[in-house]
């Protein structure tokens, strides 16, 4: 049978049944949202004299979940217009929409006999090929379709997002043992391709795969933690970057998800798991006491501003107080620090980190020795329960919660063989099969060949198998392997991507911050792509960020001695380059994802063409550090925002140079790019990839196509250069801003540089001048801003803080 998926209807509009919507309508699928009808009126509505039946009262659940849903920080939604692609209605009223679309998605409460119930009305409404999944967390899928007819059994699966599902990347499918080869995959692409997601096959299993790990492990983490009286900062030191996971680390997301929500699932996980001799730490007495009393006084984390946190004020700062375990009163934040975790910081790779960490000698090694080694053996010792391969837990962890290395990638990486001495010394008991993979000779759980993975060890068949591949995604470790580097320095390499296109990569340390080793390779890139055996470029890399802007140490030391000369050559010499990139015979694409500001921006501008992920947050951010873009993004927005229109007669640019000049002076940051597009960095002919794997080979591809439809570098066009009125208008507001207190004297001379560049100087009149005019433009104020004190000290506290200085 052929499935399609042109529109869904959510079932539930709580925070995960909304933002499930909402993720629908960010890659554009319209949905239906539906939820109950309310029983009674509340007193706000018995005020405005409503009755049950009005329209108004009976969608009051849902409009409130959807409207909570578009609240949300971190938005759920990429722009806030997708939300029109949701149509909200009621079960009572509306429940026939159900049989007009084609994935019913039920998001309700956690309670098996409603959710049996609902499946029942499902049954009789659904089209003969519509897919119907639950959203359960933990659910038996099988119990869930119990008593339901053949055809809905056999289209009937789990599909567990997890929350917020826009950003989280894991979605584990259950398949019901009555569904077809065929539709499990259709599903398993669909998610991953359309939604972005990396989809993990779950058995059907309490809490499935990455529920099941976090309960235990998680347990495990806090019940050391209280017998051997850590604090809670400091387990949350220990269990954040340092060892590869997030900054919410162990305290921080019990709070992110609620110590009731935690505590619940818990409890179900114990008593679905009869069987699990882990389970007990789901009982650990003193976490259970903790636990308990927290929940009796309300302390639920962040949905009721205290949890193992408090968010509080003193003098006027705000301050995240830390819980007592044993007094349990709020106390003052402490800076804990142990010498293991800064060595681990400086580690350039995740399993370093690891190795580090968990033989440390101090407190904190103690600690992640025992999380490490608990979490790894937990998870062998669920072989085969809830996967048939480690590479399913892996991904689960990574996805899910975003790890850097899954539980049998962390045993790799502290040495399975050395681990388990120690292990047996401390009476933990070693799975057989694992005991078994070292006694035939397999030292680790993955094989590593030449650079990269090739293969990971399966119990079942007692050896390696090839690792699952996808011919859509390109590695550049895997690349690099293969002898495809063609040069290299300490920040960027060019690399030989195949089919004569090039990869210009970067590879520094501070989130691929753009410094001289970067242009000078990009000087290379442009020289190298001059050979007739290229057909051209892309520009990208699979760090953490595409380049989160320049490093400005060198700027910073060139204004405090007055270098002002070597300045100025700097800022042409990469004028010249992004200009070269602009106007390249051959096409340069850009592949630009997570942080992309300041010069990673302007690279991005420059580019013939840009795939971007969908998750890519960009923007001109110098003026946060007392300067301007100088290397053509003033340029660029006036080419993209205010020139276009100013061709049609009798056009006022104020609107236009007003947005331009607050996107650029307010330093406005597009949160996805879809708002990218709407603020003009990307172009309407510009491609947004949801799923972030395919961006480098979707890049390529667009080389590649663009080579086959014969492309020419654009024409140089004039731009509109709006004259002294406008600058007056802008001067006017700046005025305005600094007699209120909104602008310091400071921010009111970079305002004046930035207002002079956009409105093309001294003109006495509007014209259309040359792109050369503005980057000269640029250029000055940019070195006259250097000149300033107040924009040095700016630099400086930005590379000690990592933030802007406020005035």
């Amino acid at each position: 049978m052929n499935y399609s998926i042109n529109r869904v209807a959510v079932i539930g509009s709580g925070t995960m049944g909304a933002s499930i919507a909402a993720h629908l309508s960010n890659v554009g699928i319209p949905s239906y949202l539906l939820d109950i009808v309310p029983r009674e009126l509340t007193p706000k509505e018995e005020k405005q004299g409503l009755e049950l039946d009005d329209p108004v009262v009976r969608n009051r659940i849902v409009n409130e979940g959807l409207d909570r849903c578009l609240k949300a920080r971190p938005a759920n939604f990429y722009v806030k217009s997708s939300a029109d692609l949701i149509t909200v209605g009621n079960l009572e009223d509306d429940f026939d929409w159900v049989g007009e679309v084609d994935w019913i998605i039920e998001v309700i409460v956690e309670r098996l006999d409603i959710k049996q119930q609902l499946m029942a009305r499902i049954d009789e409404a659904r089209r003969s090929n519509a897919i119907v999944t639950t959203n359960t967390s933990g659910i038996p899928i099988h119990q869930i379709a119990d008593g339901r007819s053949d055809s809905f059994q056999q289209h009937f699966m789990g599909t567990h997002f997890f929350n917020p599902p826009r950003y989280l990347k894991l979605l584990e499918i259950i398949p019901h043992q009555k569904n077809s080869p065929e539709l499990v995959e259709f599903v398993k692409e669909f998610a991953t391709r359309v939604l972005g997601k990396g989809v993990v096959i779950c058995k059907d299993t309490p809490n499935f795969i990455a529920n099941r790990m976090i309960s235990i492990a998680g347990s495990y983490g806090i019940a050391y933690a209280l017998d051997e009286g850590f604090r809670v900062e400091e387990v949350d030191v220990i269990t954040g970057p340092a060892i590869g996971r997030p900054k919410t680390a162990t305290f921080r997301l019990f709070d992110l998800v609620g110590i009731d929500i935690m505590d619940h699932v818990g409890r179900n996980l114990y008593d679905a798991i009869p069987h699990d001799p882990h389970r007990e730490v789901l009982r650990h007495e003193k976490m259970a006491a903790l636990t308990s009393k927290m929940i009796k006084e309300g302390w639920l984390g962040n949905k009721t501003g205290q949890g193992f946190y408090k968010k509080t004020f003193v003098d006027g700062e705000r301050q995240f107080w830390i819980l007592n375990p044993e007094t349990l009163e709020y106390e003052p934040p402490a800076k804990p620090r142990f010498d293991s975790v800064g060595q681990a910081r400086k580690a350039d790779e995740p399993a370093e980190k690891l190795a580090v960490m968990a033989y440390a000698e101090d407190r904190a090694g103690r600690y992640a020795w025992h999380l490490l080694s608990r979490t790894a053996v937990y998870a062998a010792s669920c072989i085969p329960e809830i996967s048939e391969d480690i590479v399913s837990v892996d991904n689960a962890c990574k996805w899910g919660f975003g790890w850097e290395l899954g539980p049998f990638e962390t045993w790799d990486a502290i040495g399975v063989a050395r681990s388990i001495d120690r292990l047996n010394g401390e009476g933990v008991e070693i799975p057989a099969w694992v005991q078994e993979m070292l006694d035939t000779g397999h030292e680790t759980f993955y094989r590593q060949e030449d650079g990269r993975v090739s293969g990971y060890y399966d119990p079942e068949s007692k050896g390696y198998q090839p690792m699952p591949a996808d011919p859509r995604v390109i590695s550049i470790k895997a690349l690099r392997a293969d002898g495809k580097e063609l040069h290299a320095n300490d920040s960027a390499s060019l690399i030989d991507m195949g089919n004569g296109v090039l990869l210009l990569e970067f590879h520094t340390k501070t989130a691929n911050a753009l410094d001289p080793f970067i242009f000078q390779m990009l000087t290379t890139a442009q020289k190298e792509l001059e050979q007739d055996r290229w057909q051209g470029l892309v520009i990208g890399n699979q760090g953490t960020h595409f380049c989160a802007g320049a490093n400005i140490f060198t700027i910073a030391v060139a204004s405090q001695q007055g270098d002002f000369d070597v300045i100025d050559d700097s800022v042409t010499q990469m004028q010249q380059n992004m200009q070269g990139l602009r106007y390249s015979p051959k096409p340069v694409v850009a592949a630009p994802f997570g942080m992309v500001l300041g010069g990673g921006c302007e690279v991005v501008l420059a580019a013939s063409r840009v795939v971007a992920a969908a998750e890519t947050y960009i923007g001109l951010v110098e003026v946060g550090v007392g300067l301007i873009p100088a290397w053509g993004g003033c340029k660029e927005m006036v080419r993209r925002i205010m020139s276009p229109p100013m061709r049609t007669r009798d056009v006022q640019v104020l609107p236009f140079l007003q947005q331009t000049f607050e996107q650029i002076g307010l330093v406005k940051v597009a949160t996805s790019a879809a708002q990218a597009r709407e603020m003009k960095i990307l172009a309407e002919s510009d491609r947004i990839i949801v799923n972030q794997d395919y961006l480098l080979s979707e890049a390529k591809q667009t080389v590649l196509d663009m080579v086959r439809d014969g492309y020419r570098p654009p024409s140089p066009r004039k731009l509109y250069a709006a004259g002294r009125d406008a600058y007056a208008a802008l001067q006017l507001a700046l005025y305005r801003m600094h007699g209120g207190g909104y602008a310091s004297d400071h921010d009111v001379l970079i305002g004046k540089k930035l207002g002079h560049i956009l409105t093309g100087g001294e003109l006495s009149a509007p014209a259309w001048v040359d792109e050369a005019y503005f980057l000269d433009l640029e250029r000055e104020a940019f070195v006259a801003l250097c000149h300033e004190k107040k924009t040095i000290e700016r630099m400086w506290h930005m590379l000690q803080h990592r933030r802007p200085l406020r005035n």
